[in-house]
C-alpha cells in the first residue's frame, strides 16, 4: 500500500511498526483513525505500556516524510491523513474498478488492467503485523479477485479467448480453489474449441476441492461443466455482472462463442448418441484435389495404414484439408469421429494424458475409472477402439511422442495427424503414411480468392488478383486474411492493395487480422519458436541472403559454422517447413518466410554480427554454384 508524490513516485514510509501505522492511515485516507485502533493493529492486540507514545513518535516522523505531499492532522483522539485519494494506490484501484462496472467492455478491460497493474504482490505483504493484514488485507485480496473475475468476464464478452486463457491460466495457478475463475477458464477454453482442457480443469479443481476442503463444486463450476458438455455457445456465465452501454446506444449482447463439437455425455435411456466431434467443414473449400485423392488412396490401400500424417508449414491449410476429407469419408467410420487440437506449437502444448482422459470420457468411461498413468490410459483407449471403425483426427501435433499414445491399434480405425513437422518417428516406428501439404496452385489460390471476394470482383481485376496471390505465396491463411481485409473495405481496389503488399516492409504487417487474432507473422513465429537455438540462429542469418534459393555452403558462410553442423540445422528447418530441399544441397523458401527471417535478423542480431556474416557470404560468393533451374 503506497502513497505517491505529485510526480507519481511512491514515498518511502519506513519499515517496522511505522509502516503499519502508515498503512492504516493510508487505507482510511481523509477519515479519522482513533489512536486505540492504531495501537491495536500495530501490536496485534498486545501493546506495551508506552504504545501511545510510540504511535505519537511514528506520526511525528510520518509528518516530516509527508511534508509537501499530504497533511497528517490530529483529530480528537486520533489522526487523519488528508490527501488526494488518487495519490493512494488502493483508492485509485477501487475507483478504477468502480468505473469499469459502468463501462462498456473495451473500456472496462482498459480500466481493470490499469487497476490490477497497481498490485505488486500480496496485499500488505511488506507491512508487519498479523492483525493488520487480516483486518485490511483480506478485503483487499477479495477486491482483487473480484476485479480479476470482472476482467475475465469482459474479455469473454469481447471474444478475446486466447488472451483470456493465457491470463486465467496464471490466475487459477495462484488461486487453484477459486471456482469462479476456473469456471471462466473453462468457458474461454470451450469458446476457443479446447473442450478437453476445459473438462480437465474442471476435474482437477473438483479433486482439489474434495481433497483440501471436503466439498463438491459449487453452482458456478457445475454450470460451466454442464455448458462444456452440452456445447453451450453462450460464453458469459451468470456470475459475470451486466455492463452498461455508452450513452445513446442499446446495451450490447454478449459475443457468441464459435461453434464447437459437444462431447458425448448423455445418460438418458436408449442407445448413446453418435460420437461426432469433427469441427464443421468450411463452405467455400476449393482445390486440393491431389491431396484429397492421395488421402483416398491411403484409405483404400491394402493393408491400410493406421495413421496418415499431413505435414506442412504454418498456414498451409492442413487442418482445413483434414476436416474436409474427414467429412467426405466419415460414413466409412460408422462408430464415430474423435477430434483433438494438440496445440503442439503453443505453450503449453496439450498433454497426451489430458486428451486420453477426454477421449475415454467420450467413450463412456466413468471419471473414477480413468487411469492416471498415460500408459494405462492409452491401453484402455486402444482396447475400447478394438472392433470399432472410428476416425481420430489429431490436429497440430508438435512431436511424434505427443501423438503416439493417441493412435488406435485396430484395422478398422484410422488416425489423421496434422503437423508443421514431418513426424518421422510416426513414419518409422508406427508405419504412418506421410503426405505433404504445400502452397496452393495459382489456379486454386485464385479460386479461393474468388469464393471469398466474389468471382466478378476478381475477374474484373485479374492481373491484380494474380499478383495478389503470389504476394501471399499462395498460402491459404495469407489469402483468407487478404480476402477478409478486402471484404472489410469494398472501396479498396485489388490493384491498390496489391501495391501495398508489394512493399516488403509492410507485407507481414498487412497480412494480419487483429480482431480475429490471426496473422501470418504470428503463425511463422510459432514455427520459429519451436526450433533449437542453433537452427533458430541459422534461420535468422538466412535473412541476410537476398534470394529465395540458398546453397548449404552459403548457409554455412552466413552462420560461420562448419558444413556438417549447418546441414543438421538446415535439415531441422526443412522438417519445420521453413525451407525445402528441392535439389540436394540447394534449399528454397517462400517470400513470406524470407521477409520474416530478414526482420528477425535485423531485430535480434547486433549490426556487427550482421556485417561479419555478409562479409563471409561475399567471400564465398565466387565459389558458389548457381541454383539449378
Amino acid at each position: 500500500m503506497e502513497i505517491e508524490t505529485a510526480q507519481g513516485l511512491p514515498l518511502a514510509l519506513g519499515a517496522g511498526r511505522v509502516r503499519t501505522v502508515a498503512a492504516v492511515l493510508i487505507s482510511e485516507v481523509n477519515q479519522a483513525v482513533p489512536v486505540n485502533r492504531l495501537i491495536d493493529l500495530a501490536w496485534d492486540g498486545d501493546p506495551p505500556a508506552r504504545a501511545r507514545g510510540v504511535v505519537h513518535n511514528h506520526v511525528h516522523g510520518l509528518r516530516r516524510l509527508l511534508a509537501g505531499h499530504a497533511e497528517l492532522a490530529t483529530r480528537g483522539q486520533g489522526y487523519v491523513l488528508l490527501a488526494d485519494p488518487d495519490a493512494v494506490d488502493v483508492h485509485r484501484f477501487r475507483r478504477l474498478v468502480a468505473g469499469a462496472r459502468g463501462a462498456e467492455p473495451r473500456a472496462a478491460v482498459a480500466m481493470l488492467r490499469q487497476a490490477l497493474g497497481l498490485w505488486r504482490g500480496e496485499a500488505l505483504a511488506d507491512v508487519p503485523g498479523e492483525r493488520v493484514r487480516r483486518t485490511l488485507g483480506v478485503g483487499l485480496s477479495q477486491a482483487r479477485l473480484d476485479a480479476l473475475q470482472e476482467l475475465g468476464c469482459a474479455l469473454l464478452r469481447l471474444g478475446r479467448y486466447g488472451e483470456l486463457v493465457t491470463e486465467l491460466t496464471g490466475w487459477t495457478a495462484e488461486y487453484p480453489l477459486h471456482e469462479e475463475l476456473t469456471a471462466l477458464l473453462m468457458r474461454a477454453l470451450q469458446a476457443g474449441g479446447r473442450q478437453a482442457e476445459a473438462l480437465d480443469h474442471y476435474h482437477g479443481t473438483r479433486r482439489h476441492l474434495k481433497d483440501q476442503l471436503g466439498i463438491d463444486p459449487g453452482p458456478a463450476l457445475r454450470e460451466a461443466y454442464l455448458a462444456v458438455l452440452g456445447g453451450d455457445r453462450a460464453p458469459a456465465p451468470a456470475a459475470c455482472p451486466p455492463y452498461a452501454a455508452p450513452a445513446g446506444l442499446p446495451a450490447a449482447a454478449p459475443v457468441a462463442a464459435p461453434y464447437v463439437a459437444p462431447y458425448v455425455c448423455d445418460h438418458r435411456p436408449g442407445p448413446p448418441p453418435p460420437i461426432a466431434q469433427l469441427p464443421p467443414a468450411i463452405a467455400d473449400f476449393c482445390g486440393r484435389e491431389g491431396e484429397l485423392a492421395l488421402l483416398d488412396q491411403h484409405l483404400e490401400r491394402v493393408p491400410r495404414p493406421d495413421c496418415v500424417v499431413l505435414a506442412g508449414g504454418g498456414g498451409a491449410g492442413k487442418t482445413t484439408l483434414a476436416v474436409q476429407w474427414a467429412h467426405r469419408r466419415k460414413e466409412e467410420f460408422p462408430d464415430g469421429q474423435l477430434f483433438a487440437d494438440l496445440r503442439g506449437f503453443e505453450r503449453p502444448p496439450m498433454r497426451p494424458g489430458t486428451v486420453l482422459a477426454a477421449f475415454l470420457r467420450t467413450l463412456g468411461v466413468p471419471e473414477a475409472e480413468i487411469p492416471d498413468s498415460v500408459t494405462e490410459a492409452a491401453a484402455l483407449y486402444r482396447s475400447l477402439l478394438a472392433g470399432r471403425r472410428m476416425l481420430v483426427l489429431l490436429d497440430n501435433a508438435g512431436t511424434a511422442e505427443q501423438a503416439r499414445p493417441l493412435l488406435p491399434a485396430t484395422p478398422g480405425c484410422l488416425a489423421v495427424v496434422t503437423s508443421r513437422r514431418r513426424l518421422s518417428g510416426l513414419v518409422v516406428h508406427n508405419g504412418a503414411a506421410l503426405a505433404r501439404v504445400g502452397p496452393l496452385t495459382s489456379a486454386e489460390a485464385l479460386a479461393l480468392l474468388g469464393n471469398a471476394l466474389g468471382r466478378q470482383r476478381v475477374a474484373a481485376e485479374a492481373p491484380a488478383a494474380a499478383a495478389l496471390v503470389e504476394w501471399c505465396d499462395r498460402l491459404p491463411l495469407a489469402l483468407r486474411i487478404a480476402a477478409a481485409r478486402l471484404m472489410a473495405h469494398p472501396e479498396w481496389s485489388l490493384e491498390s492493395w496489391t501495391k501495398t503488399l508489394a512493399d516488403e516492409r509492410r507485407r507481414l504487417q498487412e497480412l494480419s487480422a487483429p480482431d480475429a487474432d490471426l496473422a501470418v507473422e504470428a503463425c511463422l513465429y510459432l514455427s520459429y519458436r519451436a526450433l533449437s537455438s542453433g537452427a533458430a540462429r541459422l534461420f535468422r542469418m538466412l535473412g541476410l541472403h537476398p534470394g529465395p534459393c540458398v546453397e548449404a555452403q552459403d548457409a554455412a558462410a552466413l552462420a560461420g559454422r562448419d558444413i556438417e553442423r549447418t546441414r543438421r540445422h538446415l535439415a531441422e528447418l526443412c522438417d519445420a517447413h521453413l525451407l525445402e530441399e528441392q535439389v540436394q544441397g540447394h534449399y528454397v523458401r517462400s517470400e513470406l518466410v524470407r521477409i520474416y527471417a530478414a526482420q528477425l535478423v535485423a531485430a535480434e542480431e547486433p549490426p556487427a554480427a550482421q556485417d561479419q556474416a555478409v562479409r563471409r557470404l561475399q567471400e564465398h560468393a565466387a565459389r558458389r554454384r548457381p541454383c539449378p533451374g
